[in-house]
C-alpha cells in the first residue's frame, strides 16, 4: 500500500495521473475489451526513480532490485495492463524510466492504434503499455515518434486557483463598476453636444452674417425713423403678458412707446422664421393685422432666444376679454367686421401678395385694440400659397383642437388652396359665436360665465378622439339659443356662422362673403366707417396707434 500511494503521488506531480490510471487521452470512445481471446496480466514491474539511490551524490548505491507488483483485481469492465514512464531530455537526447507498474483501463494496449502516448505536460513523458505478466520488466524506449501518431489533441492546461479577494479588491471593484458607465455616459454626453454643435454650427453662422437685413424689414419703417441701431439694445422688457405655444409674450418698451415681444426658445427658431416671413409679405401692414415692427436675436448658440417686436395692444386677446366682459352690439359688430375683414385680406391674393391660410385661428389669436376694434396675430402656423406651387410638405393636422375642422380631425385633407382656407372659415364661425354668446342684445347675464365654442359638450381640454366623435361623429355645433335671432344683426350673424361651420368643407362662405353680410348690419351708433362690401384695400377700418406711453 505504501508502494501505491507514493506511486500515485509522483504521478500526481508529473500531472499525468488521470492518464495513467485512467484511460490515455481521446481513448473514451473506443469499445470495450473482449471478454474472449484476451492476454491476463496479474503481475508487473514496479519502479519509480524517486525512490532510487542517486549514484552522483552517493557512490556506495547498491544496484536496483526488481519489484513485483501484484495487479489489482480485474473489474467488469476493465483489464489490467503494464505500463512504462519514459522521460526524453531534449539536451542529452537521452531517455530515462521514470515510473514503471500496472493500471486498469476499458481498452487493452494491443487494440489501440498506438500503444504508446506522449504527454507534454511540463516534461516530455511517453506513456506506453504492454499486455502479460512483467510485460515492462525489459522495456526498451521506442522513441519519440512512437507517441506522435497517438497524440492528437494536448491535453487541459492546468490553470492555478485565483487568489481569494481581499477588502482592498472589493472596494477597487466597486469604484470600478460605478465609475465606469458614468465615464462611459460623460463621453457619450460630450460626444452629442459636439455633433449638435457640428451640425447646427453653420446655421448659426448663416443667421450672424444674414440678420442684420431682417432687423429692419421696409414695411416697418413707418414711425420708427429715429432707430439707428439694432433692435435689440434699444428694447427694453417689462412684463410676460402671455405665453403660449411657441414662446412667451412681453411687453417691452422701444424709446418712449410700448411694443410687445414674442420671445421664441431656440427649439421654436422654426417658428419665428415662419412668423416674419408671413409679416414681410407685400401687403401686409394692414389695420386688421397685427403690426409689425420687426425682428432680432439674443445670445449664441444654446442660449440663443428669438425675439419678434410688434404692436403692443393693453387689452390683450379676444378670448381673455370675453372671459370678463360682455359687449354691446356695436362692439360685437366691430369686432366681427375686423375679424372678417383680416381674414379676407389674407386670404386674397393680388398686388403683388400671395393668399395665406392662417391655420389656427382662434379668439386667443384676435388681439383688441384700445377703440374695440381688433388685428389678428399668430402667424407661425400660418400657410403661404404661390401660384404654380403646391403646399409642400404641410402637415393638415394642425392647429387647436376645439378649432379644427371636421376634415382636419378626420385626417382627410385635400391639400389644395381652397380647402385650407376653408378650414379657416370654420374657425372663423366659432370666434363669431364666442363674440355672439357674449353680447348683451342675445341676453347674455353680465355675470354669466364664459364658454369656449363646445366646452359644455367636451370640456375645457378635450382631446383629439373626444373632438373627433363630437364634430365628425355626432356633427355637434355649439348651441344657438333662439333669443339670439330675434335681433336682426345677431341674426344674420347666426345664419353666417351656419353656413361656415358646415359639414361640407365646400359648402362653407368665403372670408369675403362674411365681410360682405357683417359689413351690411352695421349698426347707426357705430362712429367708424363700414368697409367697402366688395373691396378689400388697406385703408384703414379704425385708426392704428399704439398705446399711450406708460412707464414699466
Amino acid at each position: 500500500m505504501v508502494a501505491k500511494s507514493v506511486l500515485n503521488f509522483t504521478l500526481l506531480v508529473l500531472g499525468i495521473q488521470g492518464s495513467v490510471l485512467g484511460a490515455p487521452p481521446m481513448e473514451e470512445n473506443l469499445p470495450p475489451r473482449p471478454k474472449g481471446g484476451g492476454v491476463e496480466t496479474k503481475f508487473c514491474e514496479f519502479f519509480n526513480d524517486s525512490s532510487v539511490c542517486d549514484e552522483t551524490k552517493n557512490p556506495n548505491c547498491p544496484p536496483p532490485e526488481v519489484k513485483r507488483d501484484e495487479c489489482q483485481a480485474i473489474e467488469s469492465d476493465k483489464s489490467n495492463h503494464c505500463f512504462t514512464l519514459w522521460h526524453f531530455n531534449n539536451e542529452t537526447n537521452k531517455a530515462t524510466v521514470k515510473v514503471k507498474g500496472c493500471f486498469l483501463d476499458t481498452v487493452a494496449c494491443n487494440d489501440r492504434a498506438s500503444s504508446c502516448r506522449l504527454h507534454n505536460v511540463k516534461l516530455p513523458l511517453l506513456h506506453c503499455c504492454c499486455e502479460g505478466d512483467m510485460c515492462n520488466e525489459n522495456a526498451t524506449f521506442p522513441g519519440l515518434e512512437a507517441g506522435m501518431s497517438a497524440q492528437t489533441e494536448l491535453p487541459p492546461e492546468r490553470i492555478p486557483a485565483s487568489p481569494l479577494p481581499t477588502p482592498d479588491d472589493d472596494t477597487k471593484a466597486v469604484i470600478a463598476y460605478t465609475l465606469t458607465p458614468l465615464f462611459i455616459l460623460f463621453g457619450v454626453l460630450v460626444g452629442c453636444y459636439l455633433l449638435y454643435r457640428k451640425r447646427k454650427g453653420s446655421s448659426f453662422a448663416e443667421l450672424a452674417n444674414g440678420e442684420a437685413s431682417l432687423s429692419r424689414p421696409p414695411s416697418a419703417g413707418a414711425g420708427m425713423d429715429h432707430e439707428t441701431g439694432g433692435l435689440l439694445s434699444q428694447v427694453t422688457l417689462c412684463e410676460v403678458r402671455a405665453r403660449g405655444r411657441f414662446g412667451a409674450v412681453w411687453r417691452a418698451k422701444l424709446g418712449p412707446k410700448d411694443v410687445a415681444v414674442k420671445v421664441f426658445p431656440l427649439q421654436d427658431k422654426q417658428s419665428w422664421l415662419a412668423e416674419q416671413e408671413i409679416y414681410r409679405l407685400p401687403r401686409m401692414d394692414h389695420p386688421d393685422i397685427l403690426h409689425y415692427i420687426g425682428v432680432d436675436k439674443k445670445g449664441d448658440n444654446l442660449q440663443a432666444e428669438y425675439w419678434l417686436i410688434s404692436a403692443y395692444h393693453e387689452k390683450g386677446s379676444l378670448c381673455d376679454y370675453l372671459k370678463a366682459h360682455t359687449l354691446t352690439w356695436a362692439e360685437a359688430w366691430r369686432i366681427a367686421a375686423c375679424v372678417a375683414r383680416g381674414l379676407a385680406h389674407l386670404h386674397e391674393e393680388g398686388g403683388g401678395k400671395p393668399a395665406v391660410a392662417h391655420r389656427d385661428f382662434k379668439s386667443k389669436n384676435v388681439l383688441l385694440k384700445s377703440d374695440m376694434s381688433a388685428c389678428i396675430a399668430d402667424f407661425g402656423l400660418a400657410l403661404i400659397f404661390v401660384a404654380g406651387r403646391g403646399c409642400g410638405d404641410a402637415h393638415g393636422q394642425v392647429g387647436t383642437r376645439r378649432y379644427m375642422a371636421p376634415e382636419v380631425l378626420d385626417g382627410a385633407i385635400n391639400f389644395t388652396k381652397d380647402a385650407f382656407l376653408r378650414i379657416d372659415m370654420y374657425a372663423c364661425a366659432l370666434v363669431l359665436w364666442e363674440i355672439a354668446s357674449r353680447c348683451d342684445e342675445g341676453g347674455v347675464e353680465p355675470t354669466a360665465q364664459y364658454r369656449l365654442p363646445l366646452e359644455e359638450e367636451v370640456g375645457s381640454h378635450p382631446g383629439l378622439e373626444e373632438m373627433q366623435e363630437a364634430v365628425v361623429q355626432r356633427k355637434l355645433r355649439p348651441h344657438i339659443p333662439p333669443r339670439w335671432r330675434e335681433h336682426p344683426g345677431l341674426f344674420v350673424l347666426c345664419d353666417t356662422m351656419e353656413e361656415c361651420w358646415d359639414h361640407d368643407a365646400e359648402a362653407r362662405l368665403s372670408a369675403s362673403c362674411v365681410l360682405e353680410r357683417v359689413a351690411a348690419q352695421r349698426p347707426p351708433s357705430a362712429t367708424a366707417p363700414a368697409p367697402p362690401p366688395f373691396t378689400h384695400d388697406t385703408t384703414p377700418l379704425l385708426i392704428h396707434e399704439l398705446a399711450e406711453q406708460q412707464v414699466c
